[in-house]
């Protein structure tokens, strides 16, 4: 990236309402005013020619919004890198300890992520009109680094296939039951943004004894294919 002159993270601020994050080189931010797209800033996105997605959210969601995004700025294309939003940030991490600034907007299931980001000063301001008129205050950084763009719920699941309605567990504290031991799959919170959220808010409410409970049910921990709001499968395992 050049310094002092508009870059790509500059010009797809435009892409800010879609984004949970919009990166720039280090610099010293200042608190953000509401930015309209101008016709001046798609003129010089179009010179630039692209832009890099980091997102954790399913591939094919991502894909459509890039999409929609090339058909609404022709000339700008998208390129989407999809992995769960734990790897991203270690990625993130890894890149900007290099001196790499690969990544122009990133969307990302830990909101954590967006607080260590802003800290770092690794963001840039950037405050999306239609946000500022549409959006709560509370779903946007007050100095508009980072804005909410998707709520996810982080629920039990089980195969009705093995599992009646009636025995299904109703409660966090039902997966303790013996019955279930070695037959839960979840998915890995050092992958999944969304189940390192869910695992946080577990211990805050049950506290850290409730998982070393868990953990002598013998659960499966996978690398789920996306950032899912799916917690918890039960059935049998193989």
């Amino acid at each position: 990236m050049t310094r002092g002159r508009l870059s790509r993270r500059d010009v797809l601020k435009a892409a800010g309402a879609n984004a949970a994050t919009v990166f720039a080189a280090p610099v010293c931010a200042q608190v953000a005013e509401p930015s309209e797209i101008t016709s001046a800033l798609v003129a010089v996105a179009k010179k630039e020619g692209k832009v890099a997605f980091y997102t954790s959210m399913d591939l094919p969601v991502a894909e459509r919004v890039g999409r929609v995004f090339e058909a609404k700025f022709p000339g700008i294309t998208v390129r989407v890198e999809r992995s769960g939003a734990e790897r991203l940030f270690q990625r993130i991490q890894q890149e900007y300890n290099s001196g790499i600034y690969a990544v122009d907007i990133v969307n990302t299931a830990d909101a954590a992520h967006c607080i260590v980001w802003k800290r770092n000063g690794w963001l840039v301001p950037y405050l999306p009109e239609e946000v500022a008129r549409n959006y709560p205050k509370e779903y946007y950084d007050a100095d508009g680094f980072f804005v909410t763009t998707r709520v996810w719920l982080s629920s039990l699941g089980y195969n009705t296939t093995l599992v009646k309605p009636e025995e299904a567990p109703r409660s966090f504290a039902d997966l303790l039951d013996p019955k279930w031991a070695g037959k839960m799959v979840k998915a890995h919170p050092s992958y999944s943004g969304t189940i390192m959220t869910a695992t946080f808010q577990i211990v805050r409410e049950f506290g850290w004894g409730y998982l070393e409970k868990l953990a002598k049910q013998r659960v499966m921990q996978v690398q789920s294919s996306t950032d899912t709001p799916k917690k918890i499968a039960l059935g049998e395992r193989a």
